[in-house]
């Protein structure tokens, strides 16, 4: 660490983005510039790229912005796709290897306003280990995206884990984050939730988001379920104790109405009938049963993911 400044790392997971990631590393390498010069940075910062996988030229442009600028320009490249937290999480590890003090995730597609990285840094020298970027509204998202997001975030609080509502993967952590990350081996870490279950000094910086500059989002419907399914399962068990209530009431249900149909034929010696009431029954106690096998079965296959102890990612190259 130069003149005992801090050192900042800006990880940018990439997929496909050869139409945006040269550009998006020119606008980062002006901000590090700019705070530099403002002596609130080490010279040394750095941006730390992951492809995660691409089809695309992406990791040809980085390779070429590593040879412009060596010192500057880090990158890991993956083998396959591993989906967009890996690459994150790829990120974390390889810039605590290499070193920095504290280090700032944002999109390749920049629609995170970048200018909130110098307000991250201010938060980081009052003391605060963690910083949120919250977005001020989501103006840019679809009518679905948006009304989806905000009920997960909703869902997640409700099921124990305190989210912040609209906080994305645009955040800052300290080394010593860092070194609490790699105490926890499990697979299926949600950052999101994460970093703000710490319990390390946290601060809150708003941002606007911008539209994107080229290209079109990564994230699709699946992927964007799969997040969920992996935040929820990975952060609550509370889906289970609903299953478990559920069950129960499912119990005392079926024993109330036999006692009725008990009752019904030794004093009025009715036989109850109903083929369609109990039809009904049937189909949606069933489909019940159904839905609560499914949560089971997420959380099992959390457990099978996590014991088969697969390695997170595998990394094909790496640029120092």
């Amino acid at each position: 660490m130069s003149e005992n400044k801090t050192k900042l790392a800006i990880i940018i997971p990439c997929f496909n983005e050869e139409l945006v990631v040269k550009s998006t590393v020119e606008t980062l390498l002006d901000v590090l510039d700019n705070i530099i010069a403002k002596g609130k940075i080490a010279e040394d910062s750095y941006i730390y790229l992951v492809d995660d996988g691409s089809k695309d030229k992406t990791w040809e442009i980085i390779e070429h912005l590593h040879s412009e600028n060596p010192d500057r320009i880090k990158g890991l490249k993956f083998i396959r796709n591993y989906g967009n937290q890996k690459a994150l999480i790829a990120g974390l590890e390889g810039v605590r290897e290499l070193g920095c003090d504290c280090v700032v995730s944002i999109d390749a597609d920049l629609q995170q306003d970048e200018l909130a990285i110098e307000k991250f840094i201010d938060e980081y020298e009052k003391g605060y280990e963690i910083v949120l970027g919250i977005r001020n509204n989501r103006k840019t998202d679809s009518f679905f995206k948006k009304y989806t997001a905000l009920m997960f975030y909703k869902v997640m609080n409700l099921m124990g884990a305190k989210i912040p509502a609209n906080h994305s993967d645009y955040r800052l952590v300290s080394k010593k984050a860092l070194d609490m990350m790699a105490l926890y081996p499990e697979k299926a870490l949600f950052l999101r939730g994460f970093f703000y279950e710490l319990g390390l000094k946290t601060a809150i910086v708003n941002f606007d988001v911008k539209p994107r500059m080229a290209g079109e989002s990564k994230f699709n419907f699946m992927s964007l379920m799969g997040l969920a399914l992996n935040g929820i399962t990975s952060f609550s068990i509370f889906p289970l104790r609903i299953v478990a209530c559920l069950g129960f009431l499912m119990a005392v249900f079926a024993f109330l109405i036999g006692v009725e149909t008990v009752c019904e034929k030794i004093f009025f010696n009715n036989s109850p009938n109903g083929f369609a009431t109990m039809i009904i029954l049937l189909c949606f106690f069933g489909g019940l049963q159904i839905f609560c096998l499914g949560v089971i079965g997420e959380y099992v296959g959390q457990v099978y993911r996590e014991a088969k102890a697969r390695p997170r990612y595998i990394p094909e190259k790496e640029l120092k």
